[in-house]
């Protein structure tokens, strides 16, 4: 089907799939096997060089994986995409790719604390030189850090933050970055297509964790790259890898093979093919179950996340709340102009009190999981600096603007009447509020 000519949920329900190509069975079939079969010698020949398009081995490629990132390219509106094994084989590839000869990535050090890990634990062990740097959300500060060198090989940030659910201006990021020819690489996991869709903004690359709304239920570990197909910015100068013959290849580029698509055909080639962090088909066949429901789940996430965050910005038991639809957000007007589906279901707020309270107040709660997830149908809830931050040093911390009182909340489908009196007794509990007193 041709992703334009439909709207969005009937792509989340459709797209990627012909039942025609397979028995007519109306739900993709997951596709269970290791390998699969050459008709002969001149089709394995044909598919180990690319000239045909087929199946071979499923940790390089699968009809159901295939067809789980073949619904998220439509959704997102992207022109390539692949399916890996989880988030951070997501963002790893395509920084690797990127940086692949050695070079500097700009990141915003509004991210995921996992993220920011690697950053400063595996890319310098390969040398890739990776700037955690508030210029990249300043486009006049951008602009002056891409004009001091040449070898930065990409710009990285979240469009909406975890766990701060900032929002930053893709679109004037974006405009600086190709102005020095550098791409802008976006992790749209808290936002999902639904909310966000940063290639309509002015990004090349989105990466996503698709363990989190994507797909909603918590029940797999995978991950997307998704690029807009516009490839002029991989200049032979700044980005001789594209151009470089490849043994696999038979002493051709990726870009000979796939003039349209080299960034993610070079990423599988290499990072896929010889890392091996392959998604199953049965996780993605849950992938694709996950998908069928995205536009509701998101829908009431987002509803229900504006009620919880405005009833903890009217409680005394709360310091701050961040969320985008609230007056006081950082970056409002990027999302009232921008976030017209909703906010997400991701907020986080500054509790009162030292860390004793606080831990009778998480101690305490009967609604929320305590776990370091994000996206589910159920609602979630953690202190960020000390689990998915834990790791960064108290500069990273500061630099990321995560004060020691942060909880991230992540809001699920329940009745969120139910989840504010959850909060609320909680907070009693810890101490915070008066026994007396009632939720609004």
């Amino acid at each position: 089907m041709a992703d334009k000519e439909y709207g969005f949920d009937t792509l989340k329900i459709q797209a990627g799939y012909d039942s025609a190509d397979n028995k007519y069975s109306v739900s993709p079939p997951i596709y269970h096997t290791a390998a699969f079969d050459f008709r002969d010698t001149e089709h394995a020949e044909n598919l180990f060089t690319y000239k045909e398009a087929g199946y071979l081995y499923t940790r390089v490629g699968n009809p159901t994986v295939t067809y789980f990132s073949e619904r998220v390219r439509a959704l997102e509106g992207a022109k390539n995409a692949v399916a890996v094994g989880s988030g951070m084989a997501a963002i790893t590839y395509t920084l690797l790719n990127l940086a692949a000869n050695g070079g500097t990535i700009l990141a915003s050090p509004y991210l995921y604390g996992g993220t920011i890990d690697s950053f400063d634990r595996l890319f310098p062990e390969v040398g890739v030189k990776i700037k955690l740097t508030r210029s990249v959300l300043d486009p006049e500060e951008l602009d002056k850090e891409l004009s001091e060198g040449d070898d930065i090989k990409g710009v990285y940030l979240e469009s909406i933050s975890n766990p701060n659910a900032y929002l930053p201006d893709i679109d004037a990021i974006s405009e600086v970055a190709h102005k020095h020819g550098v791409p802008v690489v976006v992790d749209n996991t808290v936002a999902t297509p639904y909310i966000y869709r940063p290639l309509e903004h002015g990004a090349d690359i989105v990466v996503y964790s698709a363990t989190k709304g994507l797909t909603g239920h918590g029940n797999i570990i995978a991950g997307l790259i998704l690029d807009n197909g516009k490839l002029d910015y991989y200049t032979q100068d700044r980005y001789p890898q594209f151009y470089e013959p490849i043994v696999m290849l038979k002493g051709k580029s990726p870009k000979e093979v796939f003039p349209d698509n080299f960034f993610i055909f070079r990423a599988i080639l290499v990072y896929l093919n010889l890392l091996g962090a392959a998604l199953s088909p049965n996780d993605a066949y849950l992938g694709i179950l996950g998908l069928e429901t995205l536009s509701e789940r998101i829908a009431k996430q987002s509803a229900n996340a504006l009620k919880i965050a405005e009833y903890l910005e009217n409680s005394p038991a709360v310091e701050w709340v961040r969320y985008p639809k609230l007056d006081s957000y950082k970056y409002k007007e990027v999302a009232d102009k921008h976030l017209t589906n909703g906010g997400g279901g991701l907020l986080s707020f500054g509790i009162k009190g030292g860390k004793e309270q606080e831990a009778r107040f998480l101690n305490h709660l009967k609604l929320f999981h305590y776990l370091v997830n994000l996206g589910d149908v159920r609602s979630l809830i953690v202190n960020s600096p000390d689990t998915t931050h834990s790791e960064l040093t108290d500069e990273e911390k500061e630099l990321a603007d995560i004060p020691a009182n942060l909880i991230r909340i992540s809001v699920g489908l329940e009745d969120v009447n139910d989840l504010i009196a959850d909060l609320d007794q909680a907070f009693k509990v810890a101490g915070l509020l008066d026994a007396d007193s009632s939720a609004a």
